[in-house]
């Protein structure tokens, strides 16, 4: 029976070493297979008015803390986690169909739309999470 690790949230390249060194173990300690969900959280516009081409300065921010719930068809939960200073997040799960579920963010008076995701066993994926800024 392998050992498992907790895969730490960050960083991402570190998070994706280890869940392979831990040969497939799940977010729980049990030997199902385990994989990983990169949640990217930005919040935007940050300007009144858009630009073509767009501006630098009106990029999108990284919502800091934004906290990012994992939970299985049935609606149980797998995994939360919250998002760092760079508006992302690695989440440890266990392989298979899940949704991730952006929280409401204080400020931010526009919440992520949840996402459904396939993940296979041992991979990792990417999933945006866009915030409205509420700027118009």
């Amino acid at each position: 029976m392998p050992h498992c690790v907790e895969v730490p949230m960050r960083p991402v390249a570190l998070s994706i070493v280890l869940l392979l060194a831990a040969g497939g173990c799940a977010a729980d300690g049990t030997d199902e297979p385990s994989a990983i969900i990169v949640v990217t959280a930005l919040a935007g516009p940050t300007c009144p008015v858009e630009t073509d081409p767009p501006s630098p300065e009106c990029a999108p921010r990284p919502v800091v803390d934004a906290v990012i719930v994992v939970v299985d068809p049935g609606g149980s939960e797998v995994a939360r986690a919250a998002t760092g200073a760079d508006g992302t997040v690695s989440i440890a799960v266990p392989a298979g169909t899940l949704i991730v579920t952006p929280q409401p963010v204080e400020g931010l008076p526009g919440t992520a739309p949840p996402s459904t995701v396939t993940v296979p066993p041992g991979s990792s994926i990417s999933v945006a999470a866009d915030y409205d800024t509420g700027i118009r």
